[in-house]
């Protein structure tokens, strides 16, 4: 079956900078059909020579600060004593390590862990790496102190920087990581030759464009929650799961993960499943499970995701319950699109929803993170080339983006493991979800960059629905927004803002974590915590730092305080009466390559 597009009012259109021609979007208002396929076909060759990064925002950044610091002889001046300070003091430690008391060493990042084997503590190992710690920090007062450059330039110019470093770090060398000489002294090279095969194998998989094999297969090691797929379109099928109780919650809750994740996140292995805990508790939950697309759903934008997706859910979750009402749950991107929803229906005067909840979701994209490092008018412009050529963005040019945020992580210290250690992937239910990557549509995701991250028409209430703009001011339903503490794609502190952006009671968690363990995070789960407060309307805001500071720590998993506020609001129990699918769970969408 054929399903409509939504079609974009020509004032949209010329507002997003964007026009439509023969039946495609393009992101050139004025240029011809012509000229526009062959600037983004250029530009979509020159990206797989760039790792997708534009050369011309890496040559502004910099143009930007080199000119400023030229203009700078105070700040040149402190750099140069900084640095002969620098040398100073490592030929200070040098000399102080040879007779066996070395002075106090300069101290890595808490998260830097390259150098915390005890083998780095002994001469020369000591000496390199504080060598390459003062480089660092050199550096890093050199692209971060400049007057007069902008804050994003700043901030890309420091990234560049740290990923260079990065990759002339001792440890990544045989010679000058003694961690990697003793192993193969002791496996007499062993690990080198097995690493040289793992090397030549990823180049190949990479060249052909396979990834490695997932080792957690849904339906079969994951998401094996029983449960129905009760509808399908060419966006999404909706799964219901039923609750594993006699009596049930009146009102059903209804989960809209992000499209760029599968949605069996949230129904990994039996112990670590938000729905199996969920529906253990009374609840019946329903989930969307999005389709990965293909070339041919190019054109597929933000507002089919809505219409296809949340607001299809909400009406068939209405008509097979009976309900009149339902709780609502997004997670990253899902709870954005949800919040777009609500904030639509509320102007509406739709009342089905009973509450929302937003896992790790952002509303205000004026601080979204370390991922405003890729996102500026060029780099977009330069994205679209690639996706507009292909009709996706692939899962390749995701992976290595996030890669490059953690790249001590997971692509320098991988390779540590895996090329020069010889040690084994670390293969968990996470790690496999984390690897079944997906894609996203080339109008939806040029949508969702320039009207959320580069206008912050949502939070701005400059968002149009059927052509008309939503406010969240309009919400009026209690919320729940949870953030996570280490969360390097929706900070908290950004997650928070959907307290003074709403005009309702908001009850936020912070919980220790990051993006994704920070949410799975089930009860038993060791070294966890969590900080909860509830903000009524008639209460004078409180910034998050003071929110921090006040909120009471509480130990282990925030779950069980998520579905006591969720009881609460999910009405009376009644006799549970399962629902008849068209298919079993997890579906076919989330098994389709």
């Amino acid at each position: 079956m054929a399903y409509p597009l939504q079609q974009v009012p020509a004032s949209e259109q010329r507002r997003e900078g964007s026009t439509w021609q023969g039946g495609r979007h393009t992101p050139y208002p004025e240029a011809s059909v012509e000229h526009a396929s062959a600037d983004l076909v250029l530009n979509a060759w020159l990206g797989r020579l760039t790792g997708y990064v534009s050369p011309a925002a890496l040559a502004a950044a910099w143009q930007d600060w080199a000119s400023h610091l030229l203009l700078s002889p105070d700040n040149q001046i402190e750099l140069g004593l900084q640095a002969v300070a620098s040398l100073q003091r490592w030929l200070q430690y040098g000399a102080s390590a040879v007779h066996g008391s070395p002075a106090e060493p300069l101290q890595p990042l808490a998260q830097d862990k390259r150098f915390a084997d005890p083998a780095w503590h002994g001469w020369p190992y000591n000496l390199v790496s504080q060598g390459f710690l003062l480089i660092q920090q050199w550096w890093h007062r050199a692209t971060s102190g400049v007057r007069g450059v902008s804050p994003h330039h700043t901030d890309v110019v420091t990234f560049v920087a740290r990923q260079l470093l990065d990759s002339v770090a001792p440890s990544n060398f045989i010679a000058a990581n003694p961690v990697v000489l003793q192993a193969t002294l002791v496996s007499g090279g062993r690990n080198l030759f097995n690493g040289m095969l793992r090397a030549a194998a990823d180049l190949r998989n990479g060249l052909t464009g396979t990834g490695p094999a997932v080792a957690c297969r849904p339906g079969r090691d994951v998401a094996v929650t029983p449960g129905k797929v009760v509808m399908a379109n060419r966006l999404m099928e909706l799964l219901r799961y039923d609750a594993a109780t006699p009596s049930v919650h009146e009102t059903p809750l209804l989960i809209v993960p992000a499209w760029i994740m599968k949605y069996y996140i949230l129904d990994l292995s039996p112990q670590n499943s938000l729905v199996r805990y969920l529906v253990e508790h009374g609840h019946t939950v329903y989930i969307l499970s999005w389709k990965n697309p293909q070339a041919d759903d190019r054109d597929l934008s933000l507002e089919d995701y809505r219409r296809l997706g949340v607001m299809a859910a909400i009406g068939k979750v209405v008509e097979q319950t009976g309900a009149r009402q339902l709780n609502a749950c997004g997670y990253c991107l899902g709870g954005t699109l949800l919040a777009i929803a609500a904030a639509a229906m509320a102007r509406d005067g739709d009342e089905r929803l009973a509450s929302m909840t937003l896992l790790a979701g952002q509303v205000d994209f004026t601080e979204p993170g370390e991922l405003s490092l890729f996102i500026d008018n060029s780099e977009v412009s330069f994205l679209e080339a690639t996706m507009w050529q292909q009709g996706y963005l692939d899962t390749r040019q995701m992976a290595g983006t996030f890669q490059l945020l953690r790249s001590n992580d997971l692509i320098w210290s991988r390779r540590l493991r895996h090329y020069l250690l010889d040690l084994p992937d670390r293969v968990n239910d996470l790690a496999s979800w984390n690897a079944d990557a997906t894609r996203m549509p080339y109008r939806m995701h040029s949508d969702y960059l320039r009207k959320l991250f580069l206008r912050n028409s949502l939070a701005s209430a400059r968002y149009l629905v059927d052509g008309r703009p939503v406010s969240l001011t309009d919400v009026h339903i209690p919320i729940f927004a949870v953030g996570t503490l280490t969360d390097h794609v929706a900070p908290w502190r950004s997650v928070y803002k959907i307290l003074p952006l709403t005009d309702t009671e908001v009850t936020f968690l912070l919980t220790s974590g990051g993006h994704n363990a920070g949410v799975v995070s089930p009860p038993g789960t060791p070294g966890r915590s969590y900080q909860i407060a509830t903000h009524s309307v008639d209460m004078p805001y409180v910034d998050p730092e003071s929110w921090r500071r006040d909120a009471v720590q509480r130990e282990g998993s925030w779950w069980p305080a998520w579905e006591s506020w969720l009881a609460r609001r999910a009405g009376p129990l009644v006799p549970a009466t399962p629902a008849v699918g068209i298919a079993d769970a997890p579906g076919s969408y989330v098994l389709a390559p």
